[in-house]
């Protein structure tokens, strides 16, 4: 009995494990359940090496899952970035639209419509433009151009980046580009020489958190786009419609009436339906989410496989202590519950370690300019996770125990 702990004598294991049972044989018991609690929890600190693998086993699993959902948020969020930091009440959408990064032109008279309603105090209006790069050195990179209203006030310029650059923006040429582009537009060395579709433009500054899935975004003034795209902005036909609504004024009950005048020209949306409808495009119905999804679930399905296995040869390699309780008298579910606390103090110790790995791995991340993102709702249910197949796998290792007699354990 040794390797159930140096401090506790097969008659004191047997004493603790059998609290409350009448059937075990045992005399006086003491308190109800502090017995269960002191054998599981000095098994695992005089056995921590065997116990190691497994809980090493649980952070890897919830590592593995938690940066995986990190990576699948932080890519689609990318997407909907600039709807999210804008300080818009709500969006004008073409009914159409799936996404914000597939936008389509709206009528011309969407912008009178919303401007008349009484609750709407300003309005302004956002396009996006597909568009060819060309770097000084050479280099062609497609690009989406996402051209602001840069005056005083703006609803569409970003609230996370200063003013300074608002006002950059309205210089002719000027443009805004995401840090971790400036080497694929190749303008790592120098900011001059840069043509879009053929006109000179001139990087005004980078800004952080606004990296594309495909090719890159670049900020430009609404006189800036209109001067690149030339003829193709000629037309009054904005891509989305913003509005500013008066303080206390229920969004929500507003794009409602908007939405009653504007059923067949358009949407009115809050920032975060209009985000949610994004990703879930990206996430449900592009091929992109459809592979990094499959991606996530085979590397959720790998970790469930390897720490049940792991878990399961640190219980069974326990098998004889058990059987050797067993003879001596101790009910099946007072070792049920022993091998249950056991299993939760393994899931609950692997995932602080996960959480721990998961700080320096995603602080990395962001550091590498590496679009990551964690919700609440992830970390929860990864933490649910990692106890469940920590405490199924120990009542799994259990059945030889369950099926065999002690006498064949202990030859």
């Amino acid at each position: 009995m040794s390797r159930l702990g140096n401090s506790v004598s097969p008659s004191r294991a047997v004493a603790t494990i059998a609290v409350g049972s009448s059937d075990s044989g045992v005399g006086a018991s003491p308190p109800a359940g502090a017995g269960r609690v002191s054998l599981a929890r000095r098994t695992l600190v005089y056995e921590w090496r065997r116990y190691l693998a497994a809980v090493l086993a649980v952070a890897f699993s919830g590592l593995l899952v938690l940066v995986q959902v990190a990576l699948l948020l932080g890519m689609f969020r990318t997407v909907t970035t600039v709807v999210e930091s804008a300080g818009a009440d709500l969006w004008m959408v073409e009914p159409t639209v799936s996404s914000f990064d597939l936008a389509r032109e709206l009528a011309p008279r969407v912008e009178n419509r919303v401007r008349a309603h009484p609750a709407v105090i300003r309005t302004e209006r956002l396009n996006l433009g597909f568009a060819d790069w060309r770097g000084p050195d050479g280099s062609r990179v497609a690009v989406t151009l996402i051209a602001l209203d840069v005056g005083p006030g703006s609803l569409g310029f970003p609230r996370s980046l200063p003013s300074a650059l608002r006002e950059a923006l309205q210089q002719p040429g000027a443009v805004l580009v995401d840090r971790a582009d400036v080497a694929k537009l190749g303008v790592a060395s120098r900011s001059e020489g840069v043509e879009i579709d053929g006109r000179r433009v001139r990087v005004a500054g980078t800004v952080g958190g606004f990296r594309a899935i495909g090719g890159a975004n670049v900020f430009v003034s609404d006189a800036t786009y209109r001067e690149i795209r030339g003829a193709a902005a000629s037309r009054d036909a904005p891509h989305y419609v913003l509005a500013a609504l008066a303080p206390g004024v229920d969004p929500a009950v507003v794009a409602a009436d908007l939405q009653a005048v504007g059923t067949d020209l358009f949407r009115a949306m809050t920032p975060d339906a209009l985000a949610t409808m994004s990703q879930t495009y990206w996430l449900l119905e592009s091929g992109t989410g459809a592979g990094f999804l499959f991606s996530t679930v085979l590397g959720l399905l790998v970790g469930v496989a390897i720490t049940s296995q792991t878990l399961r040869a640190a219980v069974l390699a326990s098998l004889r202590e058990y059987a050797t309780l067993r003879a001596l008298g101790v009910p099946l579910r007072a070792l049920r519950a022993v091998v249950l606390e056991q299993a939760a103090w393994i899931g609950a110790v692997g995932f602080v370690v996960t959480a721990i790995a998961t700080a320096l791995v995603i602080g990395a991340a962001m550091a590498a300019e590496v679009a990551v993102a964690l919700t609440w709702w992830a970390v929860l249910a990864t933490a649910i996770f990692s106890m469940l197949v920590s405490v199924i796998s120990g009542l799994v290792a259990l059945a030889p125990l369950l099926r065999t007699e002690p006498a064949e354990l202990l030859r």
